[in-house]
């Protein structure tokens, strides 16, 4: 089982699409309890230290570019087993292959465009809320 916390993003196409209060509704109702949320809008040396896993990748530039786009809200989400819910919660990274109902096939429109991005492990919900989030921020 993994921990009680997690980390999410709701990316630049769907907080410009209006969808932020809808995710953040569909998110509170599967039984997640948001502990520190923020709205921001990553510059390009933030999103290359975020995404910094996938420098090497051909879709960097393109995913940097994207993050960068638009406002982003973070979100540091809490329930037991957290990250495997949530990513059960988000769907596939497709949201053509993602699940009726999850949020992903709900308000996403492509690979790049998925309108969320949900941690993999209980290590990266760490690193990642604490990229985003001091002690402080957290209730």
């Amino acid at each position: 089982m993994s921990g009680i916390t997690t980390f999410t993003m709701i990316k630049p196409d769907a907080f410009k699409a209006g969808f932020t209060g809808s995710i953040l509704n569909h998110i509170i109702s599967n039984g997640f309890e948001i502990k520190a949320l923020r709205l921001a809008r990553m510059h390009k040396v933030d999103a290359e230290a975020f995404y910094a896993v996938h420098k090497d990748r051909p879709f960097f530039n393109g995913l940097v570019e994207f993050m960068t786009s638009g406002p982003i809200v973070a979100a540091i989400l809490e329930k037991e087993n957290a990250v495997e819910d949530y990513r059960k919660l988000i769907g596939a990274t497709n949201p053509t292959d993602a699940t009726e109902g999850t949020i992903r096939k709900m308000y996403a429109s492509s690979i790049q465009n998925n309108a969320v991005h949900g941690s993999d492990s209980d290590e990266n919900a760490q690193i990642e809320a604490n990229f985003f989030f001091s002690r402080f921020d957290r209730i």
